[in-house]
């Protein structure tokens, strides 16, 4: 069979879909905004209709370009399977899972929210950490089953993907042994005390973010703040090492005791961090993913 466009104007244009916008669709695929444009332009002539149309500062599609959409998700669907069919025909049988860990989630509690299917039979796990937005588009693409998240995915009507709630952990508040005696002696007492302390929060990347600065407002403290981080293993690496003190999930309580000597000082006095599995399907087809929402921590 003869087709007058390839499989790469159908997956630029897939990608200017799934973004909402040709500069966005650029960054993505990492080439210039006009080669892609062309590309897209090409596939409308080929088709012989347009796809995409202007809306505000971004792109919409147009009933052909919903039609092509559809179709172009299950090609994609079944083009990202080739590599594992592949594989998979000449190597012995594998179950594969490829999760997306939002940067904002607790490094803490990710094997925990993973436990349902870690004894699993030739489970070959593939854990890919990115910033929230990023891993989002990448399920949609189906490069990944699952995203484990601190929130749940926006509403975007090009982005078709469902929230699951696995449940959340009440925050505490840790310390090195030394620092969390000068916590426990301060006169100031709880939460006021940390206005002495030295104390490293997570930058905004996590969803506690905002309301723990609400938190801290409510309650009239000035923090001392002496850190900053995207990644929460950093944070806790730098708190063990006796940087500051800081908030983590209760859950993962025995862990931060037993392998960074830590101890809690407070409760988190009503903070608490989300856990989310988001999947390409309202009904979760895959028996991996489905395990997972079985078991909510």
């Amino acid at each position: 069979m003869s087709l007058d466009y390839s499989y790469r104007h159908l997956y630029y244009f897939w990608v200017v879909a799934k973004e909402g916008g040709m500069a966005r669709a650029a960054a993505r695929l990492g080439m210039a905004v006009q080669t892609v444009s062309t590309q897209v332009r090409e596939l409308e002539r080929a088709l012989g209709q347009q796809l995409l149309k202007p809306a505000g500062r971004g792109l919409m599609l147009t009933d052909a370009g919903h039609a092509a959409l559809r179709q172009a998700d299950q090609i994609f669907a079944l083009g990202a399977q080739l590599p594992a069919l592949v594989r998979d025909a000449v190597a012995a049988p594998q179950v594969r899972l490829a999760v997306g860990i939002s940067d904002g989630l607790s490094k803490l509690v990710v094997r925990q929210l993973l436990e349902p299917v870690m004894d699993t039979p030739r489970l070959r796990l593939l854990c890919h950490e990115d910033e929230f937005d990023r891993l989002l588009a990448d399920l949609a693409l189906h490069r990944l089953d699952v995203v484990l998240s601190d929130r749940p995915a926006p509403a975007n009507r090009n982005l078709k993907v469902y929230s699951h709630p696995l449940g959340s952990s009440a925050l505490a508040w840790y310390a090195p042994p030394a620092l969390a005696a000068l916590a426990v002696q301060a006169a100031a007492g709880f939460p006021h005390n940390l206005a002495a302390l030295p104390v490293l929060l997570p930058t905004g990347h996590a969803a506690v973010r905002q309301r723990l600065d609400a938190w801290f407002e409510r309650r009239g403290v000035r923090p001392l703040v002496v850190g900053e981080f995207e990644d929460s293993a950093l944070l806790v690496t730098f708190g063990a090492a006796g940087m500051g003190v800081f908030l983590a999930p209760a859950v993962a309580h025995d862990k931060l005791v037993s392998r960074y000597d830590l101890q809690r000082f407070a409760d988190g006095d009503g903070l608490e961090e989300q856990f989310y599995a988001i999947a390409t399907e309202k009904k979760v087809l895959h028996p991996l993913v489905q395990r997972l929402l079985l078991r909510p921590v």
